[in-house]
Formats: structure tokens, C-alpha cells, sequence
């Protein structure tokens, strides 16, 4: 569970998502000190950020269960938190949208393409794929781990970011330079940290016995061979920001609105009772008729000698459920909003709908799913060059480049058929019957629909055909029996 701290009335340190940058891998290698302290630093200012949003994700909104100042004075007070799920219906929305479709990956080269095909299927491409997208979502920032396996196959796997980051070098470029990799069994209690550097050439390994102090020790190094760092890192937008990290806030204000709700409801249960008038009634008396649940008032007479009277009835905090209401309504259309996600428990989302009206429901989507898909072919392609890089080394596609990619995204979105045919109707084309039957979901083969039509048609063109058989059949028997 991340710390909740304030940095100068920020939610995060603005070091919290900054680059690590360096000269050079070899200037970094010979200065461990500084290697040490970007360890360090990950873990002290980048890390508890990346926590703070899993958490989110995972529904355990850190603010207002963490909140020790909530009802600290009344004790006796209903002190329900309620949290909200909403960091993940906004990842898993956006993650549908932009991956829910296959994202098909072509080259045209023949031999180049089968390469293609094959490790992806060797590393289940989709399921990867739609993986990194929803760090993105979540971090901001997603890594993907290359490797050649105890099998001798080409492997990327995805790289938690909690626990990776990439080096890049100080020019306006910023190319990556190196790569870190640092993990721990927190299970074992002596377990040392162990520390992966990727560069361009080999794999070296580290390993420090403590996490307060980092003192790296070389273990061992290896080469690799895919001519690049072997860390493939995605950027969700410029700012690594995640998809709802700028409504954190919101999220939390509408935990608090809809806790005080769940509360007030529960301390109406216990709400105060108040006896006016001169009684006859000792505390041991008012505690018998509470717990009989019965209330009977004995009056004494007053000053005069006339009979007092008593009253009694329970007082309520009163609530503005309209104001209350609305205020929460505002906060979840904000959230909407600067996420760009619809709601879709919005009455105008209801019916059917024309796919070009869907569209302009989500423009504002579709600006942010530009801006991820631009950035995520740029390191898809990346990953296909490393891939190109070692499998020229091993034989496996030699003389192959991955220049010539064609990357494409479909928008995982709802389809009206019906305006589709309209429109392909009105300018007079024509489609075959095997394309319109496929375009039916209850017909899985079409062409074995084609066929059943087609013997149906030659039936009803001839329906004599049996008749006439039948005939056939019974002259030819009569003529052999004559003869015989």
C-alpha cells in the first residue's frame, strides 16, 4: 500500500516520471555510484507513484481508506469507505477500444512475413499486446522484456514497471543507452536484490544484500545478440501519465461524497431522543424501558400542584439528498470527461444508434487513441528490428530487415450493419453471396450454405425428377420381363 505524502501541494513528486538520463552505458558502468543512486531513486520517488496507481486500479483507493482524520473525533460515528472502482472501468474501457481488436502487424516480404507470423505465435502476440496496453493505461509506461529461450526461441514478456526502467543518453535524441531490471523475493528474508543491466551488447548481473543501502557486486555477464537494448519501452503519451491519473482527486471526492452518504444513512438508525417535561423517571428506569423498547413518561406536578406535561420525539440530521445528489453527479460527469470515456449509463447512450453518431460520442477517445497508437508503433517497431537484429545472427531470417511495416489498430467499436448496407446500396455495388451470407453471425460456413441453396434450387426446377426416375425404373423392369 503506497504512503500518501504532500510535494509542495502535489499528489506526486515531479521527479515521480522523469527519464533517467547518462552520458553513456560505459561512462554509467564505470561509475556504479551513479548506477546505485537511479536504483535508488526508483524506488524512493518512481515506485510508490506506480504503487499509488495499481492501487487505484485494484480498488484500493489509498486516499480514503487511508484517511486517519475521517469521524477521528467521533468515535461513535458510522465511519463506512466506501471506494470506487472507477480507475479500472476507465483502463478497461480505453484498453477495449484500442486493443479489444487484434492489432494486425504485415510486411511484404513473403519470407519476412513467415518469420513474423511464427514468433508471434510463438509468444502469443494478442494476449502481450493487449497487456502492454493496459500498463500503459494504468502506468503510463510499459516495458516488454527480449530474450532467447532455453528452447532457442526468439521471446519478448512483459517487464513489470515497478521494477524497470530504461537509461537514456543526454542528447536531444534521447536514445536509450541501458536498461534495469531489479527484482527481490520479499517471501525470503535474506534474499539479496538482484540488479539485470541490459546494454547494446550483453547482459550483466548485479546483486546487493541491502535494499536501504544499494552496493552492487558484479555476479556474471553474458552477450546477447539483438544490436539494441533488449528492453523495449512504450510511453502512453508525452508525460507517461496514465489514463486516470489526472482524476485521482475526483475518484477520491466522490469516495468521500458517497462515504458520508452511506454514513449518514447509517447514524439516522441511531438518531437522538428527546424527553421535554417535568419527569418522574430514574436513570435505572429509563434504561429498563430502553431495553423493552417502550418509553413510558410519568409526569410530576408542578409548583402549582397542576399536572406537567411530557413530550417526546427524535431529532434527525437533516440532509439535502437534491444538493447531495447533484454534487456527486458533477463529479462522475468530470471524470467522464477528463477521461474521455462515455458513460454508459448516460440515457443518451441508450437505443440503437448509428455507428457515425457512436463516433462523435467518442472524439474526444479518439484524439487520445491517435497519440497512443502513434507511440506504440514506434516501439512495436522497434521490438520487430530487435527481433530482425537476432534472427539475421542465428540463420533464421538472413538478409531480412523490418523496414517495410504496416501496423494497423482497429478500433474495437460497434458496428451498424444496417448503415453500412444502406450506404454501400445507394452507390449501386453489389456483393457476392458468399460475403453476404458470411456477414450473418448464425451462418459459420457460407459456402456450405451456398451449396445447400444451390441443391435446393436444382430440386425445385425439376420436381418431376423423382417421378420420372420412378418411371424409368418401372418400363425398364417390364421390357425385361417380356423377354424373359
Amino acid at each position: 500500500m503506497a504512503t500518501i505524502t504532500k510535494h509542495k501541494g502535489r499528489r506526486f513528486p515531479k521527479s515521480a516520471n522523469d527519464h533517467y538520463r547518462y552520458e553513456s552505458a560505459e561512462s554509467l558502468l564505470e561509475n556504479m555510484r551513479d548506477l546505485q543512486d537511479m536504483i535508488q531513486h526508483h524506488m524512493a520517488y518512481q515506485r510508490p507513484r506506480l504503487d499509488e496507481l495499481d492501487d487505484y486500479y485494484l480498488g484500493d483507493n489509498t486516499m480514503i481508506l487511508n484517511d486517519r482524520e475521517r469521524h477521528q473525533a467521533e468515535d461513535h460515528k458510522a465511519d463506512y469507505r466506501a471506494t470506487h472502482n472507477y480507475a479500472k472501468y476507465v483502463s478497461q474501457f480505453i484498453v477495449g477500444y484500442l486493443a479489444g481488436n487484434p492489432i494486425t502487424i504485415q510486411h511484404e516480404d513473403e519470407r519476412t512475413q513467415e518469420a513474423i507470423t511464427e514468433v508471434n505465435h510463438i509468444n502469443d502476440v494478442d494476449a502481450v499486446n493487449s497487456e502492454l496496453v493496459l500498463d500503459l493505461s494504468i502506468y503510463g509506461r510499459a516495458y516488454e522484456l527480449l530474450y532467447r529461450s532455453s528452447r532457442d526461441e526468439n521471446k519478448f514478456a512483459l517487464s513489470s514497471p515497478l521494477q524497470t526502467f530504461v537509461i537514456y543518453d543526454d542528447t536531444v535524441e534521447q536514445l536509450p543507452i541501458a536498461a534495469v531490471r531489479y527484482h527481490k523475493n520479499e517471501m525470503l528474508q535474506n534474499d539479496p536484490m538482484k540488479v539485470d543491466v541490459y546494454t547494446d551488447s550483453e547482459i550483466i548481473r548485479y546483486q546487493s544484500e541491502s535494499n536501504a543501502v544499494i552496493a552492487l557486486y558484479e555476479v556474471e555477464r553474458e552477450p546477447h545478440f539483438f544490436g539494441g537494448i533488449p528492453i523495449n519501452e512504450y510511453e502512453n503519451n508525452r508525460f507517461r501519465q496514465g489514463d486516470y491519473e489526472n482524476v485521482l482527486n475526483l475518484i477520491d471526492l466522490y469516495d468521500a461524497a458517497q462515504s458520508d452518504t452511506a454514513n449518514y444513512m447509517s447514524d439516522l438508525n441511531d438518531a437522538m431522543l428527546l424527553i421535554k417535561g417535568n419527569l418522574d423517571m430514574s436513570n435505572e428506569d429509563t434504561a429498563e424501558m430502553k431495553k423493552s423498547n417502550i418509553l413510558f413518561l410519568r409526569t410530576e406536578p408542578d409548583a402549582d400542584g397542576r399536572e406537567s406535561s411530557a413530550d417526546a420525539n427524535y431529532i434527525y440530521k437533516e440532509y439535502d439528498v437534491q444538493g447531495s445528489e447533484a454534487y456527486k453527479t458533477r463529479l462522475l460527469e468530470d471524470i467522464h470527461k477528463f477521461t474521455n470515456t462515455p458513460n454508459m449509463q448516460d440515457e443518451s447512450f441508450g437505443g440503437t444508434q448509428s455507428g457515425e453518431s457512436m463516433k462523435y460520442k467518442l472524439f474526444g477517445l479518439e484524439q487520445v487513441r491517435a497519440i497512443k497508437e502513434r507511440l506504440f508503433k514506434r516501439s512495436l517497431t522497434n521490438r520487430y528490428r530487435l527481433l530482425s537484429n537476432i534472427m539475421n545472427v542465428s540463420s533464421e531470417l538472413s538478409g531480412g530487415n523490418m523496414d517495410a511495416l504496416t501496423i494497423q489498430f482497429t478500433p474495437n467499436l460497434p458496428r451498424s450493419m444496417k448503415d453500412e448496407v444502406e450506404v454501400f446500396s445507394n452507390l449501386g455495388g453489389q456483393l457476392s453471396e458468399e460475403t453476404m451470407l458470411s456477414l450473418l453471425s448464425f451462418v459459420e460456413e457460407p459456402q456450405e450454405e451456398i451449396e445447400r441453396l444451390n441443391a435446393e434450387r436444382t430440386g425445385q426446377m425439376n420436381p418431376n425428377r423423382d417421378y420420372i426416375g420412378n418411371q424409368q425404373g418401372g418400363e425398364e423392369g417390364e421390357e425385361d420381363g417380356n423377354q424373359s
